[in-house]
């Protein structure tokens, strides 16, 4: 199939030490392989055009195409592949077909990325840069652990001991993505491993709460564990990071009982990136808005991200890398015919939000003085 079907979008951020791309590919409607066989060879074209390393990637479709795809990533990266595999998420089938995406972040320079790994994989990789080591772990899971919130105790440890291996911890965290197999069964549950977790590592206490911004979704992580988690850190200055629990037009989540900040400004190998968390249709006192109407919440959710952007200097042309999750195929065709002058690189994911009543929801990354490649 023709390359050109593929929907790229490359966003690159430059400074005097290292560049990041990052790459966005959305692939034609087709059967799975020829998703993967137009995708893949596109994303590795753009890699080696750019000298560039995967920093972090993740890969959304339903359990077959996500099957297919590997040995074909496998052929189009060749050495640009490393031990470290990328988080291969379980998305219902949307407009798109089985595979409904890949994102990259990727990393130009000659510092050298160091892979980590613990209980014999690779689950991240490491780069170390003026003075700071910056960290990215994918996908890091624990199906063995028992049930869901015995698994997420587990992955939260797996990533605090990933991190000591930077010389970091938990407070080195700037943002995570948490991917929730049946969410709306154990929300509750993940919230209080996740806070009783943060409170061991002293980011609940005495700092008053100082949470990374976050997205925990319902996406369940391909290979049968019942969760997983992505990991963006800084080990650096204290000053490296900024968490904002509150932001744009919420107040913090902590409220009612999750832990992460609206939004996190992180320094990042090309200059700074805005983290904004997955976001919805939620007011200011924590009440899902607009139930049953899908366009309602969407504009809501789009103008909640918005307005954290806004604060913190953002354009829409800042926006590097984008994920809308759509509760079903029909909330997915309203959030695509209404998003055709927006123009930040996005995958859809078809999946359900943390909360029945919620239809839709949006995160967002932001470099301020990235460009178009």
């Amino acid at each position: 199939m023709d390359q050109k079907v593929v929907r790229i979008h490359k966003r690159l951020l430059e400074s005097d030490a290292a560049g990041e791309l990052h790459i966005t590919a959305v692939p034609p409607a087709a059967p799975a392989e020829q998703q993967a066989r137009a995708m893949f060879p596109a994303v590795a074209e753009a890699l080696r055009a750019a000298g560039a390393s995967i920093f972090q990637e993740r890969v959304f479709g339903t359990a077959g195409a996500l099957e297919a795809a590997e040995a074909i990533r496998a052929e189009a990266y060749g050495d640009l592949a490393d031990a470290v595999r990328p988080a291969r998420l379980l998305s219902g089938e949307g407009r798109h077909g089985p595979l409904a995406g890949v994102q990259v972040h990727a990393v130009c320079g000659r510092s050298r990325l160091r892979v980590l790994s613990a209980d014999g994989s690779a689950w991240g990789r490491v780069l170390k840069l003026d003075g700071r080591r910056h960290v990215a772990l994918s996908g890091l899971s624990a199906a063995g652990a028992g049930a869901g919130p015995a698994q997420a105790r587990a992955m939260f440890e797996l990533a605090d001991r990933l991190l000591g291996q930077a010389g970091g911890g938990m407070h080195s965290v700037a943002r995570t993505w948490l991917w929730l197999g049946d969410i709306l069964s154990w929300y509750g549950q993940f919230n209080g491993v996740r806070s009783r977790f943060f409170a061991e590592r002293g980011l609940i206490g005495a700092t008053r709460g100082r949470f990374p911004a976050s997205t925990g979704i319902g996406v369940r992580p391909a290979g049968g564990a019942a969760c997983a988690l992505d990991v963006m850190a800084v080990v650096g200055p204290a000053d490296s990071i900024r968490c904002f629990q509150a932001a744009g037009r919420q107040r913090s989540a902590f409220a009612y009982g999750s832990a992460f900040s609206r939004a996190a400004r992180a320094a990042s190998p090309g200059g700074q990136t805005v983290f904004v968390s997955g976001t919805a249709a939620v007011d200011e006192a924590g009440a899902t808005r607009h139930a049953g109407d899908a366009r309602a919440q969407i504009q809501m959710t789009l103008a909640n991200v918005r307005a954290v952007l806004t604060q913190q200097g953002c354009r829409d042309q800042d926006v590097v890398q984008a994920i809308a999750y759509c509760k079903t195929p029909e909330v997915e065709a309203i959030w695509r015919d209404g998003r055709a002058d927006l123009p930040w690189p996005c995958v859809t994911v078809i999946s359900d939000v943390c909360r029945d009543e919620l239809l839709f929801e949006l995160e967002a990354a932001a470099c301020p003085g990235g460009r178009r490649v």
